[in-house]
C-alpha cells in the first residue's frame, strides 16, 4: 500500500526510531503533556489513526459514498462521521437508516465500532447511556441537543415525513427495496427527500456493493453531490484477526464474488447467463427454517487421482412451511477421487440429518452407489440421469429463483448465507457451455426437493441385478481405493 494511504499513525510508526521519538518529544513539548500523555491522546485522535479514505473528502458533497470490502473499516468511519457532524451541529436531527431496526441497533449503534463506541460520556444527555438510548425506540440523545433516530428499509414509508439534517446509511446495498432502485416511495428517495434541514444537509454511506439498482443509481448521481471512495478488504488487514480473515475474506479470494465482497467492485450481469448476483443477493437469509426434506446432492467424478475435477456436493433443503427451497451447505470437493467426495457427501448426511443423496449416474453407473456405500452401506442413494442437454435441467431450478412478482409469486429459493464458488458458477455459466460441478449438483438438488419426477431426467433404483466378472472386478478395485 503506497504511503500516502497510511494513517499518520501508521507513517509514524514506520519512521526510524530516533526520528519517531523527535517527533513525539517536540509534540508533547507543544501540546504541554508529557510523552505518554501525548500518545495516548494521539491513539484517540480519528484522523490521527484513520487511513485517508477513511476520513471525508474535502468539497461541497451531499452524499459521501464509502463503498469498500468486508473489514475496510467503513462502520467505524460512518459512526466517526456521525459523531463529528452531530457534535458539530447542536439541536440537529439525524437519521441512522440499516436493513433492519435491529442493524441499528447492533451494528451502527452497539457495535464494537457503532456510536456509543467513538462518543465519550460526557457527549450523552444526562452523561450516560442509560439516560441517551433508547433501544426500544431506536433513538439517541446527546447533550447539545442532537436526536438520532434509527429507521429501517423495511418500513420506507417511516421516512416519507421526518426532515433531518444529515444521515448515516449503513450498508445501502442491502436495503429491503434496493432492486427497485431511487424510485419514489423506497428507502433512498424517502430519505433524501427529507434531508433538507439546515444550510448544508449531508449523509456518509457505508456498503459493501451489491450489483442492484440501488447501487447502480447512486453511483451515478452526478460530482459535486456525490463523494466516492472504494476501497479492499486488504487496506485493513493489519486491524484483522487471522481467524477472521481466513474465516471470512479467503474463501472469495480468486472468485467473481471476491471482486465483489473483498475489492468492492461493482459487478456487472453476464449476459446470458441464467441467475445474477443481485437475484441471488435479493434472497439471501441469515438462516433456515423447520425443513421437511434435507438432501445431499452429488455431482460425481470417478478418477481417483489427486488431479481429478472437482466432485460437486451440495446440501438443500425445503422448508415445511413454507415449501421453499433452501441451499444450505456447499461440501464441493476441489481435490481428490470417489473416496473424497464420498466421504464428504456421507458425513454432510449425517450431519444435516438429511434423507438422501442424490447423485448423477451418467459419470459411471452403479459405481457411484458402490463408491458411496463403501463409506457406509446404510446411506439411501438415488441415482438420477439426465437424457436431455444440461440446459433444459437447469432452466426449470432457475425459474425458481425468479417467481412471478405480477401475480404475487415469491421466488422460491433462498440461500442461507454466502457461497463464493458455487454463486460464482451460477452467475457466469451460460446455457451452451460445459456446465460445472457445483452447479450441477445444486440443479440435481433443487430438481429432487422441489420439481419432481420430470421428463428431463430419469430416477435410478438398482434392481439387484448379478454383475458380470469384469464389474465385480472393477467394483473390488474401487472399493479398496476408497478405503485407503
Amino acid at each position: 500500500m503506497p504511503v500516502t494511504e497510511l494513517s499518520r499513525l501508521k507513517r509514524l510508526a514506520l519512521l526510524p526510531p530516533e526520528q519517531r521519538r523527535a517527533i513525539v518529544e517536540r509534540g508533547a513539548r507543544r501540546a504541554g503533556l508529557t510523552v505518554d500523555e501525548f500518545v495516548a491522546e494521539r491513539r484517540r485522535d480519528w484522523h490521527f489513526i484513520a487511513r485517508p479514505k477513511q476520513l471525508p473528502p474535502p468539497g461541497p458533497w451531499m452524499f459521501w459514498f464509502i463503498r469498500a470490502g468486508r473489514g475496510f473499516g467503513k462502520t467505524l468511519s460512518g459512526a466517526q462521521w456521525t459523531r463529528e457532524f452531530v457534535l458539530g451541529l447542536p439541536d440537529c436531527r439525524f437519521a441512522l437508516v440499516a436493513p433492519t431496526l435491529q442493524d441499528v441497533r447492533s451494528t451502527m449503534v452497539e457495535g464494537e465500532t457503532g456510536l456509543l463506541s467513538v462518543l465519550d460520556q460526557e457527549d450523552l444527555r444526562g452523561g450516560s447511556r442509560a439516560t441517551a438510548w433508547n433501544r426500544g425506540a431506536v433513538e439517541l440523545y446527546l447533550e447539545n441537543g442532537a436526536y438520532l433516530k434509527g429507521f429501517s428499509s423495511e418500513t420506507p414509508n417511516r421516512l416519507r415525513g421526518p426532515q433531518h439534517h444529515g444521515g448515516w446509511l449503513e450498508e445501502v446495498s442491502s436495503f429491503e427495496d434496493a432492486n427497485a432502485g431511487d424510485a419514489l416511495e423506497t428507502t433512498f428517495s424517502n430519505f433524501k427527500l427529507g434531508l433538507r434541514l439546515g444550510d448544508h444537509p449531508r449523509s456518509v454511506l457505508t456498503s459493501t456493493p451489491k450489483a442492484n439498482r440501488l447501487t447502480r443509481d447512486i453511483v451515478a448521481i452526478d460530482e459535486p453531490a456525490l463523494a466516492m471512495v472504494t476501497g479492499s478488504s486488504y487496506e485493513n488487514r493489519d486491524n484483522l484477526t487471522e481467524v477472521w480473515w481466513e474465516t471470512v475474506v479467503t474463501p472469495y479470494e480468486g472468485t467473481r464474488l471476491g471482486r465483489q465482497e473483498i475489492e468492492a467492485e461493482l459487478l456487472e450481469d453476464v449476459e446470458g447467463a441464467l441467475w445474477t448476483m443481485a437475484q441471488l443477493d435479493s434472497l439471501r437469509v441469515p438462516g433456515a427454517p423447520e425443513l421437511e426434506r434435507i438432501v445431499v446432492a452429488v455431482d460425481p467424478n470417478l478418477v481417483s487421482d489427486e488431479a481429478a475435477n472437482d466432485a460437486g456436493v451440495v446440501v438443500v433443503g425445503r422448508g415445511h412451511r413454507d415449501q421453499f427451497g433452501y441451499v444450505l451447505e456447499d461440501r464441493t470437493i476441489t481435490r481428490g477421487g470417489p473416496r473424497a467426495w464420498a466421504r464428504a457427501a456421507v458425513e454432510a448426511y449425517h450431519e444435516h440429518r438429511a434423507d438422501r443423496i442424490v447423485a448423477e449416474k451418467n459419470a459411471g453407473g452403479e459405481m457411484v452407489e458402490l463408491t458411496i456405500h463403501t463409506v457406509d452401506p446404510d446411506v439411501p442413494v438415488k441415482l438420477v440421469s439426465a437424457s436431455r442437454g444440461k440446459r433444459v435441467r437447469a432452466e426449470p431450478v432457475a425459474s425458481l429463483y425468479e417467481g412471478d412478482p405480477e401475480k404475487g409469486n415469491p421466488a422460491r429459493v433462498r440461500h442461507v448465507g454466502t457461497f463464493p464458488e458455487l454463486e460464482e458458477q451460477m452467475t457466469t455459466w451460460r446455457p451452451g457451455e460445459e456446465s460445472p460441478d457445483r452447479m450441477d449438483a445444486l440443479v440435481w438438488g433443487l430438481t429432487e426437493l422441489m420439481l419432481g419426477a420430470r421428463r428431463t431426467m430419469k430416477s435410478h433404483v438398482p434392481r439387484g441385478r448379478i454383475p458380470t466378472a469384469e464389474e465385480r472386478v472393477a467394483r473390488a478395485a474401487l472399493a479398496a481405493d476408497v478405503r485407503r
